[in-house]
């Protein structure tokens, strides 16, 4: 339903215009072009995973890609959104609101990488502008080792 052109955030929203809502909007948080195209090489590879699945039943939060039984959770992470240090560019408009927004994600990974590597799993983070091939060779190795290990 497209929004009336005179439309204007309601007070203390993120969206500091109609076209910054409809661009934010716009933005997947899953099946990423990176993410795809990371999945598609370690598939073509022969290894399965579960997609945007939780790697522990009481974590609240989605790894990209899970391997269960290896206990490998791979996360490709967005420069915006996770802060990389390469490409991250504090926006013009509302930005203590947007800087907080990212420290609390990066705040928030490593919350996660700490729970899991507590449980016993290998964390594999990435970011969005890094070689794919790359990336899904060092899952791949990093997967069929932890599986080499695996009793029985």
């Amino acid at each position: 339903m497209p929004e009336p052109a005179n439309w204007t955030p309601p007070d203390g929203s993120w969206a500091s215009s109609a076209a910054r809502r409809r661009n934010m909007q716009a933005i997947r948080s899953r099946d990423t072009q990176p993410e795809r195209l990371i999945r598609r090489l370690v598939h073509a590879n022969g290894l399965r995973y579960r997609v945007a699945a939780r790697p522990l039943p009481d974590l609240r939060r989605t790894a990209d890609l899970v391997f269960r039984p290896a206990k490998v959770a791979v996360f490709i992470d967005g420069c915006y959104w996770h802060g990389c240090p390469e490409h991250y560019v504090p926006p013009k408009t509302n930005p203590g609101y947007w800087s907080d927004k990212v420290a609390r994600n990066m705040a928030r990974d490593r919350d996660t990488d700490k729970r899991l590597i507590e449980a016993g799993w290998v964390v594999l983070r990435f970011w969005e502008h890094q070689n794919s091939d790359v990336c899904a060779l060092e899952i791949v190795s990093i997967v069929r080792e932890r599986r080499r290990h695996l009793p029985g």
